[in-house]
């Protein structure tokens, strides 16, 4: 059993991230010690780094509850399942890329039209742009 910091540091998180998924439901609520201490095993251990994967894959904290729930069940579910939540996941990144293309256009549009010079911001083209739209 670890205390609270020891799976922290295991598992290269925070104690406050640790309680932040025990308070989402994603780890469920620690034993505690007979002094209080919150203790966890090498389950809990497994879970956490389960869920720092996922974030780190870019799922959101739904997306990994899901994840978990069939991973805590998987004979109720199918590799189809998993892969619809991967997919989608890409979907969504592939939206979110083009729209940050176009945001980077955008500016590199308004960067060009600046003089940047040393002058007054008071006919600063990029502030002109900004405002009649």
């Amino acid at each position: 059993m670890y205390r609270i910091g020891e799976l922290a540091t295991r598992c290269n998180v925070t104690a406050d991230t640790i309680r932040f998924y025990e308070k989402s439901g994603l780890l469920s609520p620690a034993t505690r010690s007979e002094s209080g201490y919150r203790l966890y095993s090498k389950k809990d251990e497994a879970k956490v780094q389960f869920i720092r994967r996922a974030k780190n894959t870019g799922f959101t904290l739904q997306e990994v509850s899901e994840l978990l729930s069939i991973r805590v069940e998987p004979q109720h579910h199918t590799c189809g399942e998993v892969k619809t939540i991967a997919d989608d996941k890409i979907v969504e990144l592939e939206q979110r890329i083009l729209e940050l293309k176009r945001f980077q256009m955008s500016l590199k549009d308004l960067s060009e039209k600046c003089c940047g010079g040393d002058e007054s911001a008071d006919g600063c083209s990029i502030l002109d742009a900004l405002e009649d739209h």
